[in-house]
C-alpha cells in the first residue's frame, strides 16, 4: 500500500495537492481528511491517520484546499465554498467507494457540507474541535464593531495568529460568501455515525460549537467526547488516541 502522491486541477485551474494509500478494498469505508483553516495534509492529526489507516488496512486519502499548503491558488481569493468544493472534487475523483469523511477545525464543517451533498457517499464524519459557522458566531463578533466596518471599508482585516504563521488576512468576501453554508441555524440532514472530539480548554473555538452541531445532526448516533485539558489542535499521544478510537467506532457503525 505504497503512498500515492499528484495533484488534480479544480474549476479555476489551480493545482490541489492529494496524497493517497489504497486500502484492502475488505468492504470497510475508507478515509479522508479535512484539514483545518490555513492548515495542510503534513499536520500531527494527518500523519496519525496515514499511519491509522496503513495498519489497519484502510484507504487514506489526503489533500490541501487552494491557498493551503501545497495546493495551487492565493488564499485570500478563496472562500469556504471553494473549499467545500475542493473536498467535493478529491471525494468524487479520487476516493473509490463509501468514506469516513475526519474533519479538523474548519474541516469539520467542510466535512459535514460535503456529507449533506454526497449522502450516497460518505459512510460517517468524526469531528476534532469541529468549527462549523466560526466565521459567523466567533469572527465577526470578535472583530468589534469598529473591526466590522474597518473591514466592510477596506474589504479586509489582518488578524494576529496564536500559531506563528499569521497574521491572517481575512475578507469580507470570505465572511459573506460563508452564510452560504451555515450549519448551526437549523437541522442538517446526515443519518450516519458521527463522533465529534473537543478539548474544553480550547482558546480558538469554544466546545459549545460541536454540542450545537451534535443538536443540528438529524441522525440518531452522534456522540460528543469532551476533554477537560485538551487544546485546539488535540494532537498529542493521548488526544490521538481518542481520534483512533473514534474513527474505529464510526468504521465499525457505517453502513451505505
Amino acid at each position: 500500500m505504497t503512498e500515492e502522491t499528484g495533484t488534480i486541477p479544480a474549476a479555476d485551474g489551480a493545482p490541489v495537492a492529494w496524497r493517497r494509500r489504497s486500502g484492502t478494498r475488505d468492504g470497510r469505508p475508507g478515509l479522508v481528511f479535512c484539514g483545518g483553516f490555513r492548515s495542510s495534509m503534513a499536520g500531527e492529526k494527518a500523519g496519525f491517520l496515514d499511519r491509522f489507516a496503513a495498519d489497519r488496512g484502510l484507504s487514506f486519502l489526503r489533500f490541501d484546499y487552494r491557498g493551503h499548503g501545497a495546493s495551487g491558488g492565493v488564499f485570500t481569493d478563496l472562500t469556504l465554498g471553494d473549499w467545500i468544493a475542493d473536498a467535493l472534487l478529491v471525494l468524487d475523483r479520487l476516493a473509490e467507494g463509501p468514506q469516513v469523511l475526519v474533519g479538523s477545525s474548519m474541516g469539520a464543517w467542510v466535512a459535514t457540507c460535503a456529507a449533506t451533498a454526497r449522502p450516497g457517499r460518505v459512510a460517517g464524519l468524526v469531528g476534532v474541535a469541529a468549527a462549523p459557522d466560526f466565521t459567523e458566531d466567533l469572527m465577526l463578533p470578535a472583530l468589534g464593531e469598529d473591526g466590522r466596518a474597518g473591514m466592510r471599508r477596506d474589504g479586509f482585516i489582518d488578524r494576529p495568529s496564536a500559531y506563528g504563521d499569521g497574521p491572517y488576512r481575512i475578507t469580507w468576501r470570505l465572511i459573506e460568501e460563508a452564510r452560504a453554508h451555515l450549519l448551526l441555524r437549523g437541522s442538517v440532514p446526515f443519518a450516519g455515525p458521527v463522533r465529534l472530539l473537543h478539548g474544553l480548554a480550547d482558546p480558538d473555538v469554544p466546545w459549545r460549537q460541536s454540542l450545537k452541531l451534535a443538536e443540528t445532526l438529524s441522525g440518531p448516533d452522534v456522540r460528543l467526547t469532551l476533554v477537560k485539558d485538551g487544546d485546539h489542535r488535540l494532537s498529542r499521544p493521548q488526544d490521538l488516541a481518542l481520534l483512533g478510537q473514534a474513527v474505529g467506532e464510526v468504521i465499525a457503525a457505517s453502513r451505505v
